[in-house]
């Protein structure tokens, strides 16, 4: 397994790298292809009793048409020489849908943790866009320039969601010099959980992946904070785990570990929904 084309997100304002380093990086050692995405929606005209009260002026378009082409000279800029491979893919549109869209085109989506910016013509929101995709996601967060993936923790729990980020995680996981398989379990479940990651650790074992695995009981801790930590002993720079959530009215709702990781991790999280 390998990833051949790696997609990023960039917002039309950003001027952090972080993501786009980290995309430059994963690019140099699977020999994938680059392809960045960026996006500004253009308001349709508001309309009262028939008559329009505003619209986007022409001069406006023209202006976000060039803020996006600079930004694509930027992008390449960031690439350095992987740059001159690179694709660049941008549209008056809204930026989560857009993205969505051209995910099909992509083995691995790279997104910043936290939105640039909350206008709503250049709103983007990273973990909606992670559950509507169907592609593996990796959030970096701020401060962050690149993945190593030497050593990985993934966050295990018996439902599809996992095994798809487990599955889609596979070529960091077989790069990795220690994998380590962490379940949170109930007391009273412990000897399941523990026949559960032993049965993961078999799987990647037999894909070659050098791991261990363990199980811990519920705690005052919440199981995302585990995870973090868990990591940082470790000496972990990437978590693998499902990403779990639904829409409500609109309104993205998140697991409590999901939610978590998103909102507290310090290192890159590869989720697959």
């Amino acid at each position: 397994m390998s990833v051949a084309s790696v997609m990023v997100y960039v917002d039309s304002e950003q001027q952090e790298a972080g993501q786009v380093a980290v995309a430059r990086g994963i690019a140099r050692t699977f020999e994938a292809a680059v392809l960045g995405v960026s996006a500004v929606a253009v308001e349709p005209p508001f309309v009262a009793e028939g008559v329009i009260i505003e619209q986007t002026a022409e001069e406006d378009i023209k202006r976000i048409k060039a803020t996006l082409s600079a930004k694509e000279a930027w992008f390449k800029r960031v690439l350095g020489t992987a740059g001159e491979t690179a694709e660049w893919r941008w549209a008056l549109d809204y930026p989560t849908d857009f993205l969505v869209e051209q995910a099909r085109a992509a083995d691995l989506v790279i997104l910043k943790r936290r939105p640039h910016t909350s206008s709503h013509s250049h709103f983007f929101d990273p973990a909606g866009a992670m559950l509507r995709m169907g592609r593996p996601t990796l959030s970096v967060p701020e401060s962050v320039t690149e993945l190593s993936g030497d050593r990985i923790v993934v966050g295990w729990k018996d439902t599809r969601e996992a095994r798809l980020a487990v599955r889609d995680a596979m070529p960091f996981l077989t790069r990795a010099s220690q994998v380590t398989i962490a379940e949170i379990c109930t007391p009273s479940d412990q000897d399941a959980a523990r026949k559960r990651v032993r049965d993961v650790a078999g799987y990647l074992q037999r894909h070659g992946v050098q791991c261990q695995h363990e199980i811990r009981v519920h705690t005052a801790e919440p199981d995302g904070g585990y995870l973090v930590r868990l990591a940082s002993e470790l000496g972990a720079d990437l978590i693998v785990t499902g990403g779990y959530g639904h829409s409500r009215l609109g309104e993205w709702i998140f697991g409590g570990m999901t939610l978590s990781l998103l909102q507290q991790a310090p290192v890159c999280l590869l989720m697959s929904h």
